[in-house]
């Protein structure tokens, strides 16, 4: 059985900061949603997109555990930020262009259809991507929580 000891100051640290940063992000994303739009939604948990990224928060998480165990200066966490920015640019880019192109898509195959989308297959998932903001919040998240898991809860 892994003790806090066993797990400070290694990969258990950095792994574990990621998976639950992102799974925090996805309950606030819940809380959020329970929230503002006054209705349980538990797709919340598995749907991508929405306020914080998840996605951000996780790999935000990972590079600063990186980071504060290996040194800010290291080639480890050059390389764990150069993977959280591509994939942070993938969600506020490259993701949220394609969740624009599914809506539009959707309205087309409305008009042309006449509202029997389901015939030729249903809807194409609009929400994919974040907006900027979204993104900043989860690598808020994420960097905030590494510190917390860092030097409070494994303390």
């Amino acid at each position: 059985m892994l003790e806090k000891a066993d797990i400070l100051n290694t990969g258990y640290e950095v792994l574990f900061t990621g998976l639950s940063g992102a799974f925090i992000a996805q309950v606030l994303k819940f809380l959020l949603h329970l929230i503002f739009k006054k209705k349980i939604d538990f797709k919340q948990f598995t749907t991508t997109g929405g306020m914080p990224s998840s996605h951000s928060a996780g790999v935000v998480g990972i590079a600063t555990a990186v980071g504060i165990i290996s040194g800010f200066s290291s080639i480890d966490f050059s390389i764990a930020m150069g993977y959280a920015l591509v994939v942070m640019y993938d969600a506020a880019g490259l993701r949220r262009a394609s969740g624009k192109m599914a809506a539009c898509l959707n309205r087309m195959m409305d008009d042309f259809y006449k509202h029997d989308v389901q015939s030729v297959g249903g809807k194409l998932k609009e929400l994919l991507g974040h907006t900027p903001i979204e993104v900043f919040a989860g690598a808020a998240l994420g960097v905030l929580y590494a510190y917390y898991v860092h030097f409070y809860l494994l303390r």
